[in-house]
């Protein structure tokens, strides 16, 4: 629990657990004081608060580094609290500015539909389906129309929406600010006061939106929201934040060979922050771990453990299991029981376009550096000579560590 937090020594067992959860991995609970008055009244009341977490389906497929604040929704809903997944297939059509150096370009409706079509089911894979409202916010947003949108608009000053960093960096580097990009927070805070939200959720980027919905629901006589802002998950390299565009991504529905084998390619100080966001294990069997590793015990262990679990989540608990038999065939130099089957004509072919037509590299100039890095195995034999030419026959193609393909060539 960093500083910032503040302790209690008056709380029932309850509610300082709801709280102990509510603070785990968070960023910022703000304000604690209000949430805790509010778990106080729900266990007092018996009536579960509304929690939300709103998901623009700007991309068809989620990383792992999203469920680290559906995790935290996971953990509130285990509590017995409602959780609402919104789908945010109206603010999409306007485009989120955060974090954002220019404007965001829309997407259109059949792109926002294509996504949304996925989001929740893999979204299903962390939070309880069955406990779960699913919500859009077309549902309220479309039948405001121009004159909602214009006494909506009117409830907000530009002197504070120019107080948001992304929207003051622009403003003063002399970059172009379009006016429905005010709209955007405007619109995230009217879900609030739609859904009569009593906490919502999101990364440290959303800071600014969530404060909107708070502020909006005084605006609309209703009591205010809570905010609960997790931090951004560093990926793969251990320095950016876990981004598609930047490779260092772990996707949910990747395969659970690949999956298992990228968690465990993580440094030893990121596992740790990994076992804080991504895991479920307690606070303090994840002490004990970390104990045991200080103690002298290989971390390598406890990374095994974090790849397991994570695996199991998105896939099952037997394909955990085979996915770290696959990583053990693989580092002894064995070829994994599964791989792709690939049929190429034009016999003899060059290594190069071998690997391109087979998928194994973008293009044969990619499979020319691949081989220089000593990258290429044929048949378990390593790659030196670029230009070789293979014949009619089969084999089994390797490239890097993971990357697998049984080629029959003719």
């Amino acid at each position: 629990m960093t500083s910032h937090f503040v302790t209690y020594t008056n709380l029932s067992d309850g509610v300082g657990r709801a709280l102990d959860i509510s603070l785990r991995g968070t960023d910022e609970l703000l304000p604690q004081d209000e949430w805790v008055r509010k778990l106080q009244r729900a266990e007092a009341t018996g009536t579960p608060l509304r929690i939300k977490l709103g998901l623009d389906p700007t991309a068809p497929d989620i990383h792992i580094g999203h469920t680290v604040v559906l995790n935290k929704m996971r953990q509130l809903q285990d509590l017995g609290h409602t959780v609402i997944f919104l789908i945010g297939d109206f603010t999409t059509t306007i485009g989120d500015p955060s974090g954002r150096n220019s404007t965001r370009p829309p997407l259109t409706r059949e792109q926002i539909e294509a996504n949304a079509q996925t989001y929740y089911r893999q979204a299903s894979l962390v939070l309880d389906p069955s406990k779960t409202e699913i919500r859009y916010n077309s549902e309220w947003s479309d039948p405001l129309g121009a004159r909602g949108m214009i006494q909506l608009a009117a409830k907000y000053t530009v002197a504070r929406m120019m107080e948001r960093d992304d929207f003051s960096k622009r403003f003063k580097a002399g970059q172009s600010i379009s006016v429905h990009e005010f709209l955007y927070p405007l619109m995230q805070g009217y879900d609030s006061v739609a859904l009569k939200s009593d906490l919502e959720l999101g990364g440290t980027d959303q800071k600014f939106n969530l404060l909107v919905g708070r502020h909006l629901q005084q605006e609309y006589g209703q009591e205010p929201q809570c905010i609960l802002t997790m931090p951004l998950l560093e990926g793969l390299d251990g320095v950016e934040k876990m981004s598609k565009s930047k490779n260092n991504y772990i996707g949910i529905s990747e395969d659970a060979n690949t999956m298992f084998a990228k968690v465990l390619s993580i440094s030893d100080d990121l596992m740790w922050r990994w076992y804080l966001l991504l895991s479920f294990k307690s606070l303090a069997e994840i002490e004990a771990l970390k104990a045991e590793v200080e103690g002298g015990r290989n971390p390598k262990d406890a990374k095994v453990a974090l790849a397991k679990e994570i695996t199991a989540r998105f896939h099952s608990a037997a394909a955990a299991d085979a996915a770290e038999q696959d990583f053990v065939n693989r580092s002894k130099g064995g070829v994994p029981d599964q791989i792709p089957e690939i049929s190429l004509s034009g016999a003899p072919l060059g290594i190069a376009q071998l690997l391109k037509q087979a998928g194994l590299a973008s293009s044969a100039s990619e499979g020319n550096r691949l081989i220089d890095g000593g990258g290429v195995r044929i048949d378990s034999g390593v790659v030196a000579d670029k230009g070789l030419k293979l014949p009619a026959g089969r084999y089994v193609v390797q490239v890097g560590k993971r990357k697998f393909a049984r080629v029959e060539l003719s």
